[in-house]
Protein backbone atom coordinates (compact mmCIF):
# COMPACT_ATOMS: atom_id res chain seq x y z
CA UNK A 1 0.00 0.00 0.00
CA UNK A 2 1.24 3.42 -0.86
CA UNK A 3 1.28 5.70 2.13
CA UNK A 4 0.25 9.30 1.78
CA UNK A 5 3.33 11.35 2.33
CA UNK A 6 3.75 15.05 2.90
CA UNK A 7 5.01 15.55 -0.68
CA UNK A 8 1.52 16.07 -2.04
CA UNK A 9 1.50 19.43 -0.34
CA UNK A 10 3.78 20.74 -3.11
CA UNK A 11 0.97 20.54 -5.68
CA UNK A 12 -1.77 21.91 -3.45
CA UNK A 13 -2.02 24.63 -0.93
CA UNK A 14 -1.92 23.47 2.67
CA UNK A 15 -5.04 25.44 3.53
CA UNK A 16 -7.11 23.31 1.11
CA UNK A 17 -6.79 20.17 3.30
CA UNK A 18 -9.02 20.43 6.41
CA UNK A 19 -7.52 19.24 9.69
CA UNK A 20 -8.89 16.21 11.49
CA UNK A 21 -11.14 17.07 14.41
CA UNK A 22 -9.21 17.69 17.59
CA UNK A 23 -11.60 15.70 19.79
CA UNK A 24 -10.76 12.39 18.06
CA UNK A 25 -9.06 9.96 20.52
CA UNK A 26 -6.79 7.36 18.93
CA UNK A 27 -6.71 4.26 21.06
CA UNK A 28 -3.47 2.47 21.58
CA UNK A 29 -3.05 -0.14 18.89
CA UNK A 30 -1.22 -2.42 21.27
CA UNK A 31 -4.00 -2.63 23.85
CA UNK A 32 -7.30 -1.55 22.25
CA UNK A 33 -7.04 -1.57 18.42
CA UNK A 34 -6.38 -4.93 16.71
CA UNK A 35 -3.57 -5.50 14.25
CA UNK A 36 -4.47 -6.11 10.58
CA UNK A 37 -2.70 -6.85 7.36
CA UNK A 38 -3.79 -6.29 3.72
CA UNK A 39 -4.28 -9.41 1.65
CA UNK A 40 -5.13 -9.93 -2.00
CA UNK A 41 -7.90 -7.76 -3.50
CA UNK A 42 -7.30 -5.29 -0.70
CA UNK A 43 -8.90 -7.62 1.89
CA UNK A 44 -8.12 -7.00 5.57
CA UNK A 45 -6.83 -10.16 7.26
CA UNK A 46 -6.36 -10.63 11.05
CA UNK A 47 -2.84 -11.18 12.24
CA UNK A 48 -2.07 -14.68 13.53
CA UNK A 49 -2.71 -14.97 17.21
CA UNK A 50 -0.47 -16.61 19.71
CA UNK A 51 -1.55 -20.29 19.80
CA UNK A 52 -0.89 -20.47 23.55
CA UNK A 53 -3.46 -17.76 24.37
CA UNK A 54 -7.02 -19.14 24.48
CA UNK A 55 -9.99 -17.10 23.46
CA UNK A 56 -12.53 -15.90 25.98
CA UNK A 57 -15.14 -18.32 24.68
CA UNK A 58 -12.83 -21.29 25.10
CA UNK A 59 -11.86 -20.22 28.62
CA UNK A 60 -15.52 -19.94 29.64
CA UNK A 61 -16.35 -23.31 28.08
CA UNK A 62 -13.43 -25.03 29.78
CA UNK A 63 -14.23 -23.55 33.20
CA UNK A 64 -17.88 -24.56 32.84
CA UNK A 65 -16.92 -28.13 31.94
CA UNK A 66 -14.55 -28.34 34.90
CA UNK A 67 -17.23 -27.03 37.26
CA UNK A 68 -19.82 -29.50 35.97
CA UNK A 69 -17.29 -32.34 36.22
CA UNK A 70 -16.26 -31.51 39.79
CA UNK A 71 -19.77 -30.76 41.02
CA UNK A 72 -20.42 -34.40 41.95
CA UNK A 73 -17.25 -34.87 44.04
CA UNK A 74 -16.86 -31.51 45.74
CA UNK A 75 -18.18 -30.82 49.20
CA UNK A 76 -20.88 -28.25 49.77
CA UNK A 77 -18.46 -25.64 51.01
CA UNK A 78 -15.95 -26.24 48.18
CA UNK A 79 -18.79 -26.13 45.66
CA UNK A 80 -20.00 -22.82 47.03
CA UNK A 81 -16.45 -21.45 46.93
CA UNK A 82 -16.05 -22.67 43.33
CA UNK A 83 -19.32 -21.06 42.27
CA UNK A 84 -18.24 -17.80 43.87
CA UNK A 85 -14.95 -17.93 41.97
CA UNK A 86 -16.84 -18.66 38.73
CA UNK A 87 -19.18 -15.78 39.40
CA UNK A 88 -16.23 -13.47 39.99
CA UNK A 89 -14.64 -14.68 36.71
CA UNK A 90 -17.91 -14.13 34.85
CA UNK A 91 -18.19 -10.65 36.34
CA UNK A 92 -14.64 -9.90 35.25
CA UNK A 93 -15.41 -11.16 31.71
CA UNK A 94 -18.53 -9.02 31.63
CA UNK A 95 -16.49 -5.98 32.61
CA UNK A 96 -13.95 -6.80 29.90
CA UNK A 97 -16.82 -7.12 27.37
CA UNK A 98 -18.05 -3.68 28.43
CA UNK A 99 -14.57 -2.27 27.91
CA UNK A 100 -14.36 -3.90 24.49
CA UNK A 101 -17.75 -2.50 23.57
CA UNK A 102 -16.56 0.97 24.52
CA UNK A 103 -13.38 0.43 22.49
CA UNK A 104 -15.46 -0.76 19.51
CA UNK A 105 -17.59 2.37 19.71
CA UNK A 106 -14.45 4.48 19.73
CA UNK A 107 -13.20 2.56 16.66
CA UNK A 108 -16.46 3.24 14.74
CA UNK A 109 -16.22 6.94 15.55
CA UNK A 110 -12.59 6.98 14.47
CA UNK A 111 -13.29 5.10 11.18
CA UNK A 112 -16.21 7.42 10.39
CA UNK A 113 -14.09 10.51 10.96
CA UNK A 114 -11.26 8.99 8.94
CA UNK A 115 -13.61 8.16 6.01
CA UNK A 116 -15.08 11.69 6.11
CA UNK A 117 -11.58 13.13 6.04
CA UNK A 118 -10.62 10.90 3.07
CA UNK A 119 -13.84 11.80 1.18
CA UNK A 120 -13.09 15.44 1.72
CA UNK A 121 -9.53 14.85 0.55
CA UNK A 122 -10.71 12.87 -2.52
CA UNK A 123 -12.37 15.93 -4.07
CA UNK A 124 -9.30 18.08 -3.60
CA UNK A 125 -6.61 15.89 -5.13
CA UNK A 126 -6.08 14.54 -8.60
CA UNK A 127 -3.98 11.99 -10.40
CA UNK A 128 -2.14 9.30 -8.53
CA UNK A 129 -2.87 10.87 -5.18
CA UNK A 130 -6.58 10.55 -5.84
CA UNK A 131 -6.17 6.82 -6.54
CA UNK A 132 -4.35 6.44 -3.28
CA UNK A 133 -7.15 8.20 -1.46
CA UNK A 134 -9.76 5.96 -3.15
CA UNK A 135 -7.75 2.90 -2.12
CA UNK A 136 -7.53 4.19 1.45
CA UNK A 137 -11.32 4.78 1.47
CA UNK A 138 -11.93 1.19 0.34
CA UNK A 139 -9.58 -0.07 3.03
CA UNK A 140 -11.46 1.95 5.68
CA UNK A 141 -14.80 0.57 4.46
CA UNK A 142 -13.42 -3.00 4.57
CA UNK A 143 -12.12 -2.33 8.06
CA UNK A 144 -15.56 -1.06 9.09
CA UNK A 145 -17.17 -4.25 7.74
CA UNK A 146 -14.62 -6.39 9.62
CA UNK A 147 -15.24 -4.36 12.77
CA UNK A 148 -19.00 -4.88 12.42
CA UNK A 149 -18.46 -8.62 12.17
CA UNK A 150 -16.31 -8.56 15.26
CA UNK A 151 -19.02 -6.59 17.07
CA UNK A 152 -21.55 -9.26 16.20
CA UNK A 153 -19.29 -11.92 17.64
CA UNK A 154 -18.75 -9.78 20.71
CA UNK A 155 -22.50 -9.35 21.19
CA UNK A 156 -22.99 -13.10 20.93
CA UNK A 157 -20.16 -13.74 23.40
CA UNK A 158 -21.61 -11.10 25.70
CA UNK A 159 -24.99 -12.86 25.69
CA UNK A 160 -23.31 -16.19 26.47
CA UNK A 161 -21.24 -14.61 29.22
CA UNK A 162 -24.36 -13.00 30.68
CA UNK A 163 -26.21 -16.29 30.53
CA UNK A 164 -23.28 -18.07 32.22
CA UNK A 165 -23.06 -15.31 34.85
CA UNK A 166 -26.76 -15.70 35.64
CA UNK A 167 -26.35 -19.45 35.86
CA UNK A 168 -23.33 -19.13 38.15
CA UNK A 169 -25.12 -16.53 40.27
CA UNK A 170 -28.13 -18.78 40.69
CA UNK A 171 -25.86 -21.73 41.44
CA UNK A 172 -23.94 -19.65 43.99
CA UNK A 173 -27.18 -18.64 45.69
CA UNK A 174 -28.35 -22.25 45.74
CA UNK A 175 -24.99 -23.34 47.13
CA UNK A 176 -25.14 -20.66 49.84
CA UNK A 177 -28.66 -21.72 50.72
CA UNK A 178 -27.54 -25.33 50.89
CA UNK A 179 -24.56 -24.36 53.03
CA UNK A 180 -26.83 -22.42 55.42
CA UNK A 181 -29.20 -25.38 55.64
CA UNK A 182 -26.35 -27.79 56.29
CA UNK A 183 -24.87 -25.41 58.86
CA UNK A 184 -28.22 -25.07 60.66
CA UNK A 185 -28.65 -28.83 60.58
CA UNK A 186 -25.11 -29.29 61.94
CA UNK A 187 -25.75 -26.77 64.71
CA UNK A 188 -28.99 -28.55 65.65
CA UNK A 189 -27.12 -31.86 65.73
CA UNK A 190 -24.39 -30.32 67.90
CA UNK A 191 -26.96 -28.90 70.33
CA UNK A 192 -28.72 -32.27 70.49
CA UNK A 193 -25.37 -33.96 71.12
CA UNK A 194 -24.51 -31.46 73.87
CA UNK A 195 -27.92 -31.98 75.49
CA UNK A 196 -27.43 -35.74 75.32
CA UNK A 197 -23.95 -35.45 76.87
CA UNK A 198 -25.31 -33.21 79.62
CA UNK A 199 -28.10 -35.68 80.36
CA UNK A 200 -25.59 -38.50 80.50
CA UNK A 201 -23.34 -36.49 82.87
CA UNK A 202 -26.30 -35.68 85.14
CA UNK A 203 -27.33 -39.31 85.12
CA UNK A 204 -23.77 -40.35 86.00
CA UNK A 205 -23.60 -37.81 88.83
CA UNK A 206 -26.95 -38.93 90.18
CA UNK A 207 -25.86 -42.54 89.92
CA UNK A 208 -22.61 -41.72 91.70
CA UNK A 209 -24.47 -39.93 94.50
CA UNK A 210 -26.89 -42.82 94.88
CA UNK A 211 -23.98 -45.25 94.86
CA UNK A 212 -22.18 -43.28 97.57
CA UNK A 213 -25.32 -43.03 99.71
CA UNK A 214 -26.11 -46.71 99.18
CA UNK A 215 -22.48 -47.69 99.85
CA UNK A 216 -22.40 -45.61 103.03
CA UNK A 217 -25.70 -47.07 104.19
CA UNK A 218 -24.53 -50.57 103.35
CA UNK A 219 -21.27 -49.94 105.20
CA UNK A 220 -23.11 -48.72 108.29
CA UNK A 221 -25.45 -51.70 108.17
CA UNK A 222 -22.48 -54.02 107.69
CA UNK A 223 -20.69 -52.47 110.66
CA UNK A 224 -23.80 -52.91 112.79
CA UNK A 225 -24.08 -56.50 111.70
CA UNK A 226 -20.41 -57.11 112.47
CA UNK A 227 -20.77 -55.52 115.90
CA UNK A 228 -23.86 -57.59 116.62
CA UNK A 229 -22.07 -60.71 115.44
CA UNK A 230 -19.13 -59.92 117.67
CA UNK A 231 -21.46 -59.36 120.60
CA UNK A 232 -23.20 -62.68 119.98
CA UNK A 233 -19.88 -64.49 119.65
CA UNK A 234 -18.59 -62.93 122.84
CA UNK A 235 -21.78 -63.89 124.65
CA UNK A 236 -21.80 -67.50 123.54
CA UNK A 237 -18.08 -68.09 122.97
CA UNK A 238 -15.95 -66.31 125.56
CA UNK A 239 -12.62 -65.34 124.07
CA UNK A 240 -9.26 -64.34 125.40
CA UNK A 241 -10.29 -60.67 125.14
CA UNK A 242 -13.17 -61.22 127.54
CA UNK A 243 -10.91 -63.11 129.87
CA UNK A 244 -8.43 -60.25 129.79
CA UNK A 245 -11.22 -57.75 130.47
CA UNK A 246 -12.41 -59.77 133.47
CA UNK A 247 -8.87 -60.02 134.77
CA UNK A 248 -8.35 -56.29 134.24
CA UNK A 249 -11.56 -55.50 136.10
CA UNK A 250 -10.53 -57.73 138.96
CA UNK A 251 -7.13 -56.06 139.08
CA UNK A 252 -8.76 -52.65 139.19
CA UNK A 253 -10.96 -53.73 142.10
CA UNK A 254 -7.99 -55.13 143.94
CA UNK A 255 -5.98 -51.96 143.24
CA UNK A 256 -8.83 -49.80 144.56
CA UNK A 257 -9.07 -51.91 147.72
CA UNK A 258 -5.31 -51.77 148.25
CA UNK A 259 -5.34 -48.02 147.64
CA UNK A 260 -8.10 -47.60 150.18
CA UNK A 261 -6.26 -49.78 152.65
CA UNK A 262 -3.05 -47.84 152.02
CA UNK A 263 -4.93 -44.62 152.64
CA UNK A 264 -6.26 -45.95 155.93
CA UNK A 265 -2.79 -47.04 156.96
CA UNK A 266 -1.37 -43.62 156.19
CA UNK A 267 -4.07 -42.01 158.28
CA UNK A 268 -3.40 -44.41 161.15
CA UNK A 269 0.29 -43.63 160.88
CA UNK A 270 -0.39 -39.91 161.03
CA UNK A 271 -2.49 -40.43 164.16
CA UNK A 272 0.07 -42.60 165.83
CA UNK A 273 2.83 -40.06 165.38
CA UNK A 274 0.83 -37.54 167.27
CA UNK A 275 0.63 -33.93 166.31
CA UNK A 276 1.03 -30.97 168.57
CA UNK A 277 -2.24 -29.44 167.45
CA UNK A 278 -5.02 -31.65 168.78
CA UNK A 279 -7.52 -30.01 166.43
CA UNK A 280 -6.01 -31.88 163.45
CA UNK A 281 -7.27 -35.15 164.91
CA UNK A 282 -10.86 -34.02 165.07
CA UNK A 283 -11.64 -34.51 161.35
CA UNK A 284 -10.44 -36.64 158.44
CA UNK A 285 -11.10 -36.98 154.66
CA UNK A 286 -13.03 -40.09 153.78
CA UNK A 287 -13.29 -41.51 150.24
CA UNK A 288 -11.17 -42.71 147.33
CA UNK A 289 -8.77 -40.10 146.03
CA UNK A 290 -9.58 -40.71 142.39
CA UNK A 291 -11.72 -39.17 139.65
CA UNK A 292 -15.24 -40.58 139.73
CA UNK A 293 -15.50 -40.75 143.53
CA UNK A 294 -16.21 -38.13 146.19
CA UNK A 295 -14.42 -36.92 149.34
CA UNK A 296 -16.24 -36.27 152.59
CA UNK A 297 -15.11 -34.51 155.73
CA UNK A 298 -15.78 -36.93 158.55
CA UNK A 299 -15.43 -36.29 162.32
CA UNK A 300 -13.19 -38.81 164.06
CA UNK A 301 -13.60 -37.71 167.69
CA UNK A 302 -16.49 -37.29 170.04
CA UNK A 303 -15.36 -33.78 170.90
CA UNK A 304 -15.39 -32.69 167.23
CA UNK A 305 -17.73 -29.76 166.59
CA UNK A 306 -20.66 -30.04 164.22
CA UNK A 307 -19.75 -29.26 160.61
CA UNK A 308 -22.85 -27.13 160.18
CA UNK A 309 -21.30 -24.68 162.67
CA UNK A 310 -17.99 -24.59 160.79
CA UNK A 311 -16.85 -22.63 157.73
CA UNK A 312 -15.47 -24.93 154.99
CA UNK A 313 -13.48 -24.12 151.82
CA UNK A 314 -11.85 -26.53 149.38
CA UNK A 315 -8.58 -25.80 147.51
CA UNK A 316 -6.48 -27.34 144.78
CA UNK A 317 -2.79 -27.68 145.61
CA UNK A 318 -0.32 -27.96 142.74
CA UNK A 319 2.24 -30.73 143.01
CA UNK A 320 4.94 -28.33 141.80
CA UNK A 321 5.54 -25.45 144.18
CA UNK A 322 2.55 -26.15 146.37
CA UNK A 323 0.53 -23.30 144.82
CA UNK A 324 -2.96 -23.22 146.37
CA UNK A 325 -6.00 -22.44 144.22
CA UNK A 326 -9.45 -21.72 145.62
CA UNK A 327 -12.34 -23.82 144.24
CA UNK A 328 -15.20 -21.36 143.90
CA UNK A 329 -18.47 -22.63 145.44
CA UNK A 330 -16.85 -25.67 147.08
CA UNK A 331 -17.85 -24.85 150.66
CA UNK A 332 -19.63 -28.01 151.78
CA UNK A 333 -18.48 -31.11 153.59
CA UNK A 334 -18.68 -33.20 150.39
CA UNK A 335 -16.67 -32.53 147.22
CA UNK A 336 -16.48 -34.68 144.06
CA UNK A 337 -13.21 -34.27 142.14
CA UNK A 338 -13.51 -33.23 138.49
CA UNK A 339 -11.05 -33.51 135.52
CA UNK A 340 -9.27 -30.26 136.53
CA UNK A 341 -8.32 -31.88 139.86
CA UNK A 342 -6.46 -34.83 138.32
CA UNK A 343 -2.74 -34.63 139.19
CA UNK A 344 -3.32 -32.18 142.02
CA UNK A 345 -3.88 -32.58 145.75
CA UNK A 346 -7.07 -31.36 147.43
CA UNK A 347 -7.13 -29.46 150.70
CA UNK A 348 -10.11 -28.60 152.87
CA UNK A 349 -9.82 -25.73 155.38
CA UNK A 350 -12.22 -25.78 158.33
CA UNK A 351 -12.61 -22.69 160.49
CA UNK A 352 -14.25 -23.19 163.91
CA UNK A 353 -14.28 -20.64 166.69
CA UNK A 354 -11.46 -18.71 165.04
CA UNK A 355 -9.26 -21.77 164.70
CA UNK A 356 -8.10 -23.21 161.34
CA UNK A 357 -8.04 -26.93 160.59
CA UNK A 358 -6.42 -28.15 157.34
CA UNK A 359 -7.16 -31.55 155.82
CA UNK A 360 -5.13 -32.63 152.77
CA UNK A 361 -5.30 -35.70 150.57
CA UNK A 362 -2.42 -38.13 150.90
CA UNK A 363 -1.50 -37.66 147.24
CA UNK A 364 -2.66 -36.30 143.89
CA UNK A 365 -6.06 -37.25 142.51
CA UNK A 366 -5.74 -40.23 140.18
CA UNK A 367 -7.48 -40.36 136.77
CA UNK A 368 -10.41 -42.71 136.16
CA UNK A 369 -9.44 -45.98 134.49
CA UNK A 370 -10.38 -46.11 130.77
CA UNK A 371 -11.88 -42.61 130.72
CA UNK A 372 -9.26 -41.18 128.32
CA UNK A 373 -9.90 -43.85 125.65
CA UNK A 374 -13.65 -43.40 126.05
CA UNK A 375 -13.40 -39.64 125.48
CA UNK A 376 -11.12 -40.12 122.44
CA UNK A 377 -13.76 -42.39 120.91
CA UNK A 378 -16.47 -39.77 121.51
CA UNK A 379 -14.39 -36.96 119.97
CA UNK A 380 -14.75 -38.57 116.54
CA UNK A 381 -18.52 -38.00 116.65
CA UNK A 382 -20.08 -34.72 115.59
CA UNK A 383 -22.70 -34.75 118.35
CA UNK A 384 -22.74 -36.81 121.56
CA UNK A 385 -25.92 -37.40 123.57
CA UNK A 386 -26.19 -38.01 127.32
CA UNK A 387 -29.33 -38.87 129.30
CA UNK A 388 -29.64 -36.50 132.28
CA UNK A 389 -32.08 -35.33 134.94
CA UNK A 390 -32.46 -31.62 135.73
CA UNK A 391 -32.20 -31.30 139.52
CA UNK A 392 -31.94 -27.50 139.67
CA UNK A 393 -32.76 -24.66 137.27
CA UNK A 394 -31.61 -21.13 138.04
CA UNK A 395 -30.95 -22.24 141.67
CA UNK A 396 -34.46 -23.67 142.19
CA UNK A 397 -34.87 -27.38 142.87
CA UNK A 398 -36.87 -29.30 140.30
CA UNK A 399 -39.18 -31.98 141.75
CA UNK A 400 -39.73 -33.73 138.42
CA UNK A 401 -37.27 -36.46 137.51
CA UNK A 402 -38.12 -36.74 133.80
CA UNK A 403 -35.37 -37.72 131.41
CA UNK A 404 -33.70 -34.96 129.38
CA UNK A 405 -31.03 -35.22 126.67
CA UNK A 406 -27.83 -33.19 126.76
CA UNK A 407 -26.16 -32.73 123.36
CA UNK A 408 -22.44 -31.93 123.40
CA UNK A 409 -21.46 -30.85 119.87
CA UNK A 410 -18.39 -29.45 118.22
CA UNK A 411 -19.87 -25.92 118.04
CA UNK A 412 -22.59 -25.79 120.71
CA UNK A 413 -24.41 -27.53 123.58
CA UNK A 414 -28.13 -28.23 123.70
CA UNK A 415 -30.53 -29.44 126.37
CA UNK A 416 -33.88 -30.80 125.24
CA UNK A 417 -36.86 -32.70 126.54
CA UNK A 418 -38.39 -34.77 123.80
CA UNK A 419 -38.54 -32.46 120.77
CA UNK A 420 -38.61 -29.26 122.83
CA UNK A 421 -35.27 -27.45 123.17
CA UNK A 422 -34.79 -25.97 126.65
CA UNK A 423 -31.36 -24.46 125.98
CA UNK A 424 -29.26 -24.25 122.83
CA UNK A 425 -26.13 -22.12 123.03
CA UNK A 426 -22.85 -21.88 121.12
CA UNK A 427 -19.59 -21.98 123.06
CA UNK A 428 -18.76 -18.51 124.37
CA UNK A 429 -16.73 -16.80 127.05
CA UNK A 430 -19.87 -16.33 129.13
CA UNK A 431 -20.56 -20.08 129.33
CA UNK A 432 -19.47 -22.04 132.44
CA UNK A 433 -19.23 -25.80 132.98
CA UNK A 434 -17.83 -27.69 135.99
CA UNK A 435 -18.60 -30.43 138.50
CA UNK A 436 -21.20 -29.63 141.07
CA UNK A 437 -19.67 -28.23 144.31
CA UNK A 438 -21.44 -30.34 146.92
CA UNK A 439 -24.65 -32.34 146.63
CA UNK A 440 -24.07 -35.31 148.89
CA UNK A 441 -23.36 -38.78 147.63
CA UNK A 442 -24.66 -37.90 144.10
CA UNK A 443 -22.07 -35.12 143.62
CA UNK A 444 -19.83 -37.39 141.53
CA UNK A 445 -22.63 -37.77 138.93
CA UNK A 446 -23.72 -34.10 138.69
CA UNK A 447 -22.41 -31.02 136.93
CA UNK A 448 -23.20 -27.30 136.86
CA UNK A 449 -23.87 -25.60 133.48
CA UNK A 450 -24.29 -21.86 133.02
CA UNK A 451 -25.53 -21.75 129.40
CA UNK A 452 -25.92 -17.98 129.27
CA UNK A 453 -26.43 -15.10 131.62
CA UNK A 454 -29.62 -15.71 133.58
CA UNK A 455 -29.94 -19.44 132.82
CA UNK A 456 -28.14 -22.19 134.75
CA UNK A 457 -28.92 -25.84 135.48
CA UNK A 458 -27.57 -28.69 137.59
CA UNK A 459 -27.68 -31.98 135.69
CA UNK A 460 -27.43 -35.49 137.11
CA UNK A 461 -25.98 -38.18 134.82
CA UNK A 462 -26.50 -41.93 134.79
CA UNK A 463 -22.92 -42.61 135.91
CA UNK A 464 -19.78 -40.87 137.08
CA UNK A 465 -18.11 -41.86 133.80
CA UNK A 466 -20.71 -40.02 131.68
CA UNK A 467 -20.46 -36.91 133.87
CA UNK A 468 -16.67 -36.67 133.59
CA UNK A 469 -16.74 -37.56 129.87
CA UNK A 470 -19.28 -34.77 129.19
CA UNK A 471 -17.09 -32.22 131.02
CA UNK A 472 -13.91 -33.28 129.20
CA UNK A 473 -15.63 -33.45 125.80
CA UNK A 474 -17.28 -30.02 126.12
CA UNK A 475 -14.03 -28.40 127.27
CA UNK A 476 -12.14 -29.98 124.36
CA UNK A 477 -14.68 -28.80 121.76
CA UNK A 478 -14.72 -25.32 123.31
CA UNK A 479 -10.91 -25.21 123.25
CA UNK A 480 -11.05 -25.96 119.51
CA UNK A 481 -13.18 -22.79 119.25
CA UNK A 482 -10.51 -20.81 121.20
CA UNK A 483 -12.68 -20.71 124.33
CA UNK A 484 -11.60 -21.84 127.81
CA UNK A 485 -14.62 -23.56 129.38
CA UNK A 486 -14.38 -23.78 133.18
CA UNK A 487 -16.27 -23.14 136.40
CA UNK A 488 -16.83 -19.86 138.23
CA UNK A 489 -13.62 -17.83 138.63
CA UNK A 490 -11.53 -20.73 137.26
CA UNK A 491 -10.86 -19.40 133.76
CA UNK A 492 -8.61 -16.61 134.99
CA UNK A 493 -6.50 -18.96 137.12
CA UNK A 494 -6.15 -21.39 134.21
CA UNK A 495 -5.02 -18.70 131.80
CA UNK A 496 -2.44 -17.40 134.24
Amino acid sequence: MTRISRTFGDTMQKEAVPAVSANVIFASTSSRFPSYRIGSNNQIIDAKENPKVLSMKEVVARETALLLEQQQRLSVRDLASKFEKGLAAATKLSEEAKLREAASLEKHVLLKKLRDALESLKGRVAGRNKDDVVEAISMVEALAVQLTQREGELIQEKAEVKKLANFLKQASQDAKKLVDEERAFARAEIENARAAVQRVEEALQEHEKMSRATGKQDLEELMKEVQEARRIIMLHQPSKVMDMEHELRALRIQLAEKSKRSLLLQKELARSKGVKDNLSNLFELDGAETLGSYLKIKPCSDIAPELSKCSIQWYRVSSEGGKKELISGACKSVYAPEPFDVGRSLQAEIIYDGQLIKLTTTGAIDPAAGLGNYVEALVRKHDVEFNVIVTQMNGVDQPSESIHVLHVGKMRMKLRKGKTAIAKEYYSSAMQLCGVRGGGNAAAQALFWLAKKGFSVVLAFESERDRNAAIMLARRFAFDCNIMLAGPDERTSLET
